[in-house]
């Protein structure tokens, strides 16, 4: 499983740690990634997504998944996010229509 933000594309960064003398070591920096259930609105169901702490800070602040993911660019999403932002869409519009 591969240490990517499934929402925002957030990976591993590489730096250097840097002391007080100035020596410099590699270092690897993790995005900060938790497993949650995010519920689809227009889906009606919940969904199992690996996120970054701050993806699911701006996923509330966009107001839910839906909205998020209707936003979200396509390059940034993974492979089951892109999956779910299309079933979202033609749900949408399925309401759209019926409307």
């Amino acid at each position: 499983m591969s240490r990517r933000c499934e929402l925002t594309g957030k990976a591993v960064q590489t730096g250097n740690l840097v002391s007080h003398s100035n020596r410099k070591t590699r270092t690897r920096f993790l995005p900060n990634l938790v497993n949650v259930s995010l519920i689809s609105d227009s889906l009606q169901r919940s969904v199992r997504l690996r996120v970054a702490a701050a993806a699911l800070r701006s996923v509330e602040h966009r107001g839910g998944l839906d909205a998020f993911l209707l936003k979200a660019r396509d390059a940034e999403l993974s492979i089951d996010a892109l999956k779910l932002k299309r079933e979202i869409v033609k749900k949408v519009a399925e309401a759209q229509g019926a409307a």
